[in-house]
């Protein structure tokens, strides 16, 4: 009771313009390796499904080698090396940027091919026989259902990638974390700024995670 009574809140209000430019980065971040995750792990995942072994063997170690490194490793690994490589720094902001597509592409395309396994196989002997191509078997027939079946999959992926976007905290981008970190320094009050910022956390991913459950009833609904 003692240490809580200590707590002041009040500087919340003053530093609330630096977590609002942390947590739109957040946001930022979380939505670009979202939508390019999704669209970098549908073509694994269809890569993986392939006929051509040589492609399905190369999406394959790529998916289960990035699934095996941690991702604060991958995210230190790209800031620190390929500036070797370039000659020039990316920055934090466009190396998170990166390293999370990347990353994430890994999970989105085990969801993806769940997704695709999950589909009926006479929905593609019907596809068939209407005269729709494989392209448009796939386009119009199974990635619609597919999307369907594993949405809610794809937003609790996507929660727990908002919560890893704080990793990029270990190379100094300015995110919702490093924002806390700034604020509490700045006006001497660190711990209060955590706790505010943890609390914006836990509201957005609650809200989150209310959304899929609400999906995961609808969906089996129209099951």
């Amino acid at each position: 009771m003692t240490m809580l009574g200590q707590l002041d809140f009040s500087i919340v209000g003053p530093g609330l313009p630096f977590i609002w430019i942390g947590l739109l980065f957040s946001l930022k971040l979380t939505l670009v390796a979202m939508s390019g995750g999704i669209v970098l792990g549908t073509l694994l995942a269809l890569a993986r499904t392939s006929s051509k072994v040589a492609a399905s063997r190369a999406a394959a170690a790529y998916v289960n080698t990035v699934r095996s490194i941690p991702l604060l490793m991958v995210i230190l690994w790209f800031f620190f090396l390929i500036p070797l490589f370039t000659g020039a720094p990316m920055g934090a902001e466009n190396s998170a940027l990166i390293t999370f597509t990347a990353f994430e592409a890994a999970y989105y395309s085990e969801i993806v091919r769940a997704g695709l396994n999950s589909v009926p196989q006479p929905q593609r002997f019907a596809a068939a026989a209407l005269g729709l191509t494989k392209i448009q078997a796939l386009a119009h027939v199974v990635l619609p259902q597919a999307f369907r079946n594993m949405l809610p999959v794809l937003l609790t992926q996507t929660i727990v990638l908002f919560q890893d976007t704080s990793l990029v905290y270990a190379i100094g981008a300015k995110d919702l974390l490093k924002a806390a970190e700034i604020t509490g320094k700045n006006y001497n009050r660190p711990v209060e700024m955590y706790l505010f910022v943890a609390l914006i956390y836990f509201s957005i991913c609650f809200c989150l995670s209310t959304l899929v459950k609400c999906l995961q009833k609808r969906i089996a609904i129209i099951r």
